[in-house]
Formats: structure tokens, C-alpha cells, sequence
């Protein structure tokens, strides 16, 4: 692997970390030596642009008894290794891409080790040997067929992923925009109209489950039949959905918390696993109270990759201070919240402007962005988590998926790995989202306040789901 190029070490001059990359990159020449190292301009979904170091190469996966070279590219961000790389499929003319779980219909590569990104535990190496086994389950690759070569295991990978509407064939990613609402009540009512105005839907789903205290809603849209929305009290009308926001409660004054909590985990147990039975590749979106505990339970149940199982955390909050430091504090920098969505949230904010064209990453805790912050969180205090609010909210991380729009939200994810978390608890996390799912922003070093908030959210989620059957 040639390093010493002039063109190599002017970009290479850009990292952040230059000397572990060119360990990094040293690594992977010893164990796949046909990957080679380029330059190129990178353009992300807003159209930026970033001068970048790319891996290109083939990796090889045995499918049905035969040996194929499937063609990546791995583009290196200026944070790397401590951010993973954009890991795309790079098809010949030859190629067909078959969507599916672990690669979406662009080519883009998703996979359980690119969301736990967590260096020096991972690595690229350890990043191409988990491809190479998931697309030896699920090649995401299939030859195009001619009339002179058609392999039949080759056409049927192929025309499975056609749809066949009244203008003649199409492909699987220009199928019907569906998304489901599960729960009734003021939530449900909030996410399924927020929604409706905020997303391009082809039919919304609304699904009054009788069994949760928060149902309701349901017979006021169906006395006056909103255009795209189909009311149902049946699960199986859920099938098909890109997106399932669920929104369920079973809440009993009478009961201690646990108690509660335990409630709605059994309601649950009766719903997610039918819900991805129907709907397999489908984002589960919890707004289940409480939020960080019912991601997990969901998660657990439904045996989907954390990818695709977040909950509405804090994304509000985050947008909040967003606006607060950017109308009232005139600081032009996305910020999030982060950790459990109760008192021991803390806000965090992104190492660049929002004009600029760098990677955004969360900027370590400092005394400096410290007051700044502070100041923003006093700001946003007794605003509330009002039913409407966390609706907007929810059409906000819906658009993100539908339109694959890869914008970061703080959202409830796995959060085992990220900045030395050991245990396995769901909290609010910054991810970049999109149509296949969420994908963490690296881990940084909080302030000794911060940290100690985010430990003893991790501590309490702990316990608390260690006392619940799932």
C-alpha cells in the first residue's frame, strides 16, 4: 500500500489522527492486500463535498457452493479510526444490488459493527471479515441476466427484488411510502397528524391497540376519513411498513413503578415480535414511556440489529437547544442532548458551525463550551414533553428515515461500547439517520458533571431492567 505519494499525504495531512491511521491502514494491507488506497471527493447527502482517502478492492464471499469477488469501497472520514468508514457496494455493469438487511438499494453498507464503532475494538479488519460473513448469508449482489446467460438462482435474485405496479416493473426502493402509528391517545392522534404533515406518505396506518390505557383517537379519524390514513384496531394492517412509530402505554396509578414498567413489557411481549413478523425490514420508532427502558425491551423482542430499533429519546430536547443557542445565544452549532431522558440528561455540542463542510462530531467537555451550554439548558427549562411536541418530534426522526436524509439525532440506541459504556442499556445517543437505520457518532471525553450524570443514568437503567421479565 503506497503511503508516500504526494497526492496520499496531502490528504492524509488533514486527519485528525494521521499516525493511527497510517497504522490502521498498515493493518489492513497485511490481511487484505488487494485493498487499495486512493484519494477521491466525497458528496454527502447535503451535497457537500470533502477530499477524502478511500479503500477499493474485493472481498470474497462463498454463496451456494461457488466463490464470488463482490466490490467495495470503504471512504475514510477525517476522524478515522475513531469514527467508522462510509462503506458502499460498488456493482459492475454486470451487478445487480439486492436491498436488503445489511445494504440498502444505493449500495450503502450497514452492519452491527459500523453502529457499535467503538476503536481500537474495532477495526477495519474486523469490519471486512463481519461483511464477509453477513453477505455470505445475504449476498447483496446478483449477476444481471441476458437472454444468452440466464443462471435461474441469478434470475430469481434478481426479480425478487422488482415490483410489478400498473406502469409495468420498478424496483424494490420506489415501492409504496407506508408508516404505522401503534397506540391511540393523545400521543398516538399528535404522531399520526404531525406525520401526515410532515413526511410523503402513500398511507399511514393508525392502529388502536385495545389493551393499552393511552387508546383513543381512533373513531374521530374515522368520522372524518383524513386522505392516506387507514384506521385499524387489527396488528396485520401494520404489514409492509418502512417505518412503525409505537406509541403503546398500559399506565396504572395503583401500581409501583416497576410494577408499571413490567405492564407495558408484557404488552409489548404481545405486539413487537408480530410487528417485524409482518413488517421485517421495517425502523421500529418507540415513543413508549419510559422511552430507554421500552427501546430495549423492543430491541430484545423483536431480534432486529440495534440499527433499527430506537426510540424518540431526546431528540426533542436536542432540537430545542439547537434553536435556543442558534436564535437566542447566536451560536451557530448543532448541539445535542444526551444520556436518559429524565434529570440527568446533559447537552453536548458539535466540534463545527453549521456551514461548515466537516464531518460533525461532539466536541469533548470543556470549560469553555461548559457556561455556553448551561446557559442554553437554563433557557429551555419548563418547556415540558407535551404530546404534540413529542409528535413533531417523531415526524421529524420519520421524514429523517423516509427520505434517507442521513441527519444526526439524539435518539435512544444501544449505547454499550460508546465512550466505555461496559453495560448493555439503551440512552440517548447522537446517531446519523437514514433509511437503513442509525449509526453513532464516536464517543468523546464528557466533563467530570457530564460523565458522572451519563454513569449513573447507565447504573439505574441497569438495575431497573435487570427486575423486568422480558
Amino acid at each position: 500500500m503506497d503511503l508516500k505519494s504526494e497526492k496520499i499525504q496531502r490528504i492524509l495531512s488533514k486527519y485528525k489522527f494521521g499516525d493511527v491511521t497510517v497504522e490502521e491502514l498498515q493493518k489492513i494491507y497485511r490481511i487484505f492486500p488487494d485493498m487499495k488506497l486512493y484519494t477521491g471527493t466525497y458528496t454527502s447527502s447535503d451535497n457537500s463535498q470533502m477530499e477524502l482517502l478511500k479503500l477499493t478492492g474485493v472481498i470474497p464471499v462463498k454463496y451456494d457452493g461457488r466463490s464470488y469477488n463482490f466490490p467495495i469501497e470503504l471512504w475514510l472520514l477525517y476522524s478515522f479510526p475513531f469514527t467508522p468508514p462510509i462503506c458502499l457496494l460498488r456493482p459492475t455493469s454486470n451487478m445487480v444490488i439486492r436491498e436488503g438487511k445489511h445494504v440498502d438499494a444505493k449500495g450503502r453498507i450497514h452492519l452491527p459493527v459500523l453502529h457499535n464503532w467503538d476503536h481500537p475494538r474495532s477495526s477495519v479488519v474486523g469490519l471486512l471479515n463481519q461483511m464477509i460473513s453477513k453477505f455470505e448469508e445475504d449476498p447483496p449482489l446478483s449477476s444481471r441476466t441476458t437472454e444468452d446467460t440466464k443462471d435461474p438462482h441469478e434470475l430469481m435474485a434478481y426479480v425478487s427484488n422488482l415490483k410489478i405496479n400498473d406502469g409495468g416493473i420498478r424496483h424494490h426502493d420506489q415501492q409504496n411510502i407506508k408508516v404505522s402509528v401503534v397506540g391511540g391517545g393523545d400521543l398516538g392522534m399528535a404522531c399520526v397528524m404531525s406525520i401526515l404533515s410532515k413526511c410523503n406518505v402513500d398511507k399511514l396506518v393508525f392502529i388502536d391497540v385495545a389493551e393499552s390505557s393511552s387508546k383513543g383517537g381512533a373513531t374521530d379519524l374515522e368520522i372524518f376519513n383524513l386522505p392516506k390514513v387507514q384506521v385499524s384496531r387489527d396488528i396485520s394492517s401494520s404489514a409492509g411498513s418502512k417505518v412503525i412509530v409505537v406509541t403503546v402505554n398500559s399506565w396504572n396509578n395503583d401500581e409501583s413503578y416497576v410494577k408499571v414498567v413490567q405492564t407495558n413489557v408484557d404488552l409489548y411481549r404481545g405486539i413487537i415480535p408480530n410487528l417485524v413478523h409482518l413488517s421485517p425490514n421495517a425502523i421500529l420508532l418507540i415513543a413508549s414511556q419510559p422511552v430507554d427502558i421500552m427501546t430495549h425491551v423492543a430491541w430484545r423482542q423483536s431480534g432486529l440489529p440495534p440499527t433499527r430499533v430506537i426510540g424518540a429519546g431526546c431528540n426533542l430536547d436536542s432540537e430545542r437547544l439547537s434553536h435556543v443557542l442558534d436564535i437566542n445565544l447566536n451560536t451557530h452549532k448543532p448541539a445535542w442532548v444526551i444520556g436518559e431522558l429524565s434529570d440527568n440528561k446533559v447537552p453536548v455540542i458539535s466540534n463545527v458551525g453549521l456551514s461548515s463542510n466537516g464531518a460533525l462530531e461532539i466536541a469533548p467537555g470543556s470549560n469553555s463550551t461548559k457556561p455556553l451550554l448551561d446557559r442554553a439548558f437554563d433557557l429551555m427549562k419548563n418547556r415540558g414533553q407535551r404530546s404534540w411536541s413529542v409528535g413533531l418530534s417523531v415526524a421529524d426522526i420519520t421524514n429523517t428515515i423516509l427520505t434517507d436524509k442521513m441527519k444526526i439525532h439524539s435518539i435512544s440506541t444501544l449505547a454499550q461500547g460508546w465512550s466505555g459504556i461496559g453495560a448493555e442499556v439503551f440512552l440517548s445517543l447522537p446517531c446519523i439517520m437514514g433509511a437503513n437505520g442509525s449509526a453513532r457518532l464516536a464517543g468523546v471525553t464528557l466533563g467530570p458533571e457530564e460523565d458522572s450524570k451519563l454513569r449513573e443514568s447507565v447504573n439505574s437503567l441497569f438495575v431497573l431492567m435487570s427486575q423486568i421479565r422480558i
